[in-house]
């Protein structure tokens, strides 16, 4: 079974050489799926273990272990192969939403005219030969196509067209700085651009490992509180259960001060592989707000545009269509549109109703997000204005705290060398020793 990716970007992140704790603050894993993790990598990888004196493990891996896991299985290989498709197949089917709008305007408002100018000569013929061209009658049944059709079907004859288009451009820049292309937009604008907070639980994990190692591993429960949810009621929280999954992850124990007071100690994430010093961590765990859309304000209202004339076109289609006449009259392509008519009816009503509906679910869902991150906000300001009972049991906390650095001098075992040379290497070390004590005693 290939190694666990996470476990992978970690090693890479952390300069190739790491230890359990390293990994499990890096991830947020487990301390145990971390262990196991690194083992497995090592044994497939070409990894070598360091042995400390006190016991303590290092892991050393190659820069190019990703080749060498490459080479060894194919199921790594044709995962990065099918990246590279997915990301084509992905865009294709990001852009196929705009371009199957731009479709459905054209085979619309096309299918309009031909229905319009097929009408037109069939009326024109009947009038030439019954003698009554002269009469209104027929001027009356087109007025309606003339005056709500043709507007919107050659809108590029309006008088406003050229401020229209010098607007499109005005838009260009921001387009640009966001990223997106006319059809990616319209992707956006349906659809969003994805869940905000769809790590969430990957960075709480990731976040309380870094608070905790920032902490040389040792902490107290208001340390933690503000990346965490549920934390109970105001009399349970005396007790501090919301610590529980915290020490069943990273391999913490309580400690018991003087004062009755509890603070945990997590010597997993003491030791490190090389000295590091503090790393950036939020106050607190914030949840992103979800956006509408990060499609400009003008490409929002195109798309909203384009939709509305996408559908007004149906329903003026479905009436040119109804009772079924016209496309036996006519039949080719207004045939074939009346064929899959309900399909483009359907678009044109889904096009604007599933963004309508994705906007009001947003409205409900960004209230709920912001009352959390108050409420984990309302944790960190506890710990800021920490009174005299809470620095007691920081500072007591500190007394566990230690930073346990497995230096490479300080090795007693590794995989990278034989046995045997290890062995002699360690005794000339040793004798070394008794002759520099032996030195100082005299």
């Amino acid at each position: 079974m290939p190694p666990n990716p996470t476990i992978m970007r970690s090693v890479e992140q952390l300069g190739y050489r790491v230890t359990v704790g390293d990994v499990a603050a890096q991830a947020g894993l487990n301390v145990n799926q971390a262990q196991q993790g690194l083992l497995a990598l090592a044994s497939e990888a070409g990894g070598h273990l360091q042995v400390s004196e006190a016991g303590e493990i290092a892991y050393e891996f190659p820069k190019h272990f990703r080749t060498v896991l490459r080479n060894k299985y194919l199921r790594l290989k044709l995962q990065e192969w099918w990246d590279k498709i997915w990301r084509v197949l992905f865009y294709l089917i990001r852009i196929s939403f705009g371009i199957v709008l731009v479709a459905s305007i054209l085979l619309i408002f096309v299918t309009i005219a031909v229905i319009i100018i097929g009408i037109s000569a069939s009326g024109g013929d009947n009038n030439n030969s019954s003698g009554r061209s002269g009469r209104s009658d027929g001027g009356g049944f087109f007025f309606f196509p003339r005056l709500f059709v043709f507007p919107d079907l050659f809108w590029v004859f309006d008088p406003s067209y050229d401020r229209r288009h010098r607007r499109q451009r005005a838009n260009a820049p921001a387009a640009k700085e966001n990223g997106l292309n006319f059809f990616e937009a319209i992707f956006s604008f349906l659809f969003g651009d994805g869940n905000p907070n769809a790590d969430l639980e990957e960075r709480r994990w990731q976040e309380i490992g870094t608070a905790i190692r920032n902490s040389k591993g040792a902490v107290a429960a208001e340390q933690v509180a503000p990346y965490l949810d549920d934390l109970g009621a105001a009399y349970k929280r005396e007790d501090e259960d919301y610590m529980l999954p915290v020490l069943t992850r990273f391999n913490g124990r309580p400690e018991v001060s003087p004062d009755g007071e509890i603070v945990y100690h997590f010597p997993e994430l003491q030791t490190t592989a090389r000295s590091r010093s503090p790393q950036p961590v939020p106050a607190y765990l914030r949840e992103y707000p979800w956006r509408f859309s990060q499609a400009s304000s003008g490409q929002i209202m195109l798309a909203i545009g384009l939709g509305a004339l996408n559908f007004v076109g149906a329903l003026a289609l479905g009436s040119l269509l109804r009772g079924g006449v016209v496309a036996a009259e006519l039949g080719g392509l207004v045939a074939l549109v009346q064929s899959i008519y309900w399909v483009l009816l359907g678009y044109g009503i889904a096009f604007l109703a599933v963004p309508l509906i994705r906007y009001f679910w947003i409205q409900m869902q960004n209230p709920r997000i912001e009352a959390r991150n108050q409420k984990r906000q309302a944790q960190a300001e506890v710990l800021n204005q920490s009174d005299t009972a809470l620095r007691k049991k920081i500072t007591y906390a500190r007394q566990f705290a230690a930073q346990n650095i497995i230096d490479e001098a300080d090795l007693t075992y590794t995989t990278e060398t034989d046995l045997i040379d290890q062995e002699v290497e360690r005794s000339a070390q040793i004798d070394a020793e008794w002759q520099r004590r032996l030195r100082e005693e005299k």
